[in-house]
């Protein structure tokens, strides 16, 4: 099916200037008590600011699309987030302090921080009664020595990058302000139960490795909501992404770099849809209103499919490598024997986004432990199937975002997870589960 376009009236609302930057105190609040929000149902129809509907349009109007203010305030509040990355990632090598280790040796930024704060409050605004879950939480920022100045550096690093980002909040932010608005989204900010509910799901970087590069490694802001255990609409931003007229030509010269940054956003029977983030890379200023509708690619054939593994694993763990061999060489010519498998992409979400693009047609993963984090793979579940592309464990059976009855933090998919184009699925499965022990 070809492109289509559709433009749009200009955005009113969603960019603004920079503001000056806001003065904010040193110290470290305490920490406070949790307060836990229980959730037991759906949640109910709720208000939802206008201004961000109509700072977004959307490619589709909102009769067909019963989540369509969700939607707009959620691509709204990632664009924000995505223009909160790349401020940040332009000061990353000048101050090691925005890059720290959490316990589990995993990587952290100010980004991070910064853009699960910032979304949180965005969200909090329009949806103040839906909950968030979300990969961060303010702990590492608190337990550290307070009498330290490289944590007050970082708290402050991380609470101007809100400020300058944030919708006006019509008071200035505090530290405490910041560090609440990422513990929303916090471990101990939500617990469900058996019953149906509405969430958001957020991963504030997927990729971080990636990001904390100097290169132009993928990463991306992801943003889901689930309703009822269904993914019903999604925003995945992606600021260093390489539109196509790059990506075809492979050019790599520095005026190129202008031209990258795609907002990719899904809602349930409406497709998926992208569009650049900006005129400018970079700048937060007038957004593009044409939206493309994209599809996943039309690959039928095993082996010439383009293959997308993660990061941190090697083709021998795939199943598929007792049947195939594989190469990362594009140039070389390939037999039937042989699949064509890339690594260059960081991050779950990066697979997701790259596969419902069209410019690869599978993302296998194996699951390395019991459980996967839900953040990794939520929005790109509905990015994947809104743009005809297939998502299972390696059984076939579709992932259960409700696995996790109290804090919908953890999935538990059999063996691994396989994302195609639709087309390749069943006998991509089939071989994994005759290869699988």
């Amino acid at each position: 099916m070809p492109l289509l376009h559709l433009s749009l009236p200009p955005h009113r609302l969603l960019l603004v200037g920079r503001r000056r930057r806001r003065r904010l105190p040193l110290l470290l609040p305490p920490a406070p008590r949790h307060s836990l929000v229980c959730v037991r149902a759906a949640a109910a129809s709720v208000e939802v600011d206008v201004a961000a509907g109509e700072a977004c349009g959307l490619p589709f109007p909102s009769e067909c699309a019963p989540h369509h203010r969700e939607l707009a305030a959620a691509a709204a509040a990632v664009e924000r987030a995505c223009r909160l990355c790349v401020d940040v990632k332009k000061s990353l090598l000048s101050c090691e302090t925005k890059i720290f280790e959490k316990n589990d040796q995993t990587l952290v930024t100010v980004a991070d921080f910064g853009v699960q704060a910032l979304i949180s409050l965005e969200l909090q605004r329009s949806f103040p009664s839906i909950p968030l879950v979300a990969e961060e939480d303010s702990a590492s920022l608190r337990s550290s020595n307070t009498n330290d100045n490289s944590s007050n550096v970082l708290v402050e690093s991380i609470s101007s990058a809100v400020a300058d980002n944030v919708s006006n909040t019509g008071s200035p932010l505090t530290h405490d302000d910041v560090l609440r608005a990422i513990d929303k989204g916090g471990k101990d900010a939500a617990s469900f139960d058996s019953n149906r509910a509405t969430y958001w799901v957020l991963d504030p970087i997927d990729g971080t490795q990636g990001f904390s590069k100097v290169d132009d490694t993928l990463y991306v802001v992801g943003l889901a909501l689930v309703v009822n255990g269904k993914v019903v609409a999604g925003v995945m931003g992606c600021p260093n992404w390489a539109n196509d007229n790059i990506a075809n030509r492979k050019d790599d010269s520095i005026s190129s770099r202008y031209d990258r940054g795609i907002l990719m956003i899904a809602h349930v029977g409406c497709g998926t849809w992208t569009r650049r983030l900006s005129n400018e890379f970079g700048q937060f200023t007038k957004a593009q209103t044409t939206w493309n509708r994209c599809f996943v690619d039309s690959c039928s054939v095993v082996h010439k499919a383009l293959y997308c593994l993660s990061d941190n694993q090697t083709w021998n763990m795939i199943p598929l490598s007792l049947v195939f061999n594989s190469t990362t060489d594009e140039s070389k010519p390939r037999d039937e024997n042989e699949l064509l498998t890339s690594y260059v992409f960081s991050g779950s979400l990066c697979k997701y986004l790259t596969v419902a693009y069209g410019r690869a047609s599978v993302f296998v993963l194996k699951a390395r432990t019991k459980s996967l984090k839900s953040w990794d793979h939520t929005v790109g579940v509905i990015c994947v199937q809104e743009a005809g592309g297939q998502i299972t464990d390696w059984r076939g059976e579709p992932l259960d975002l409700e696995a996790d009855l109290t804090g919908r933090r953890d999935i538990y998919p059999y063996g691994g997870i396989l994302i195609t184009n639709g087309v390749l699925h069943s006998n991509l499965l089939e071989l994994i589960k005759a290869n699988h022990s």
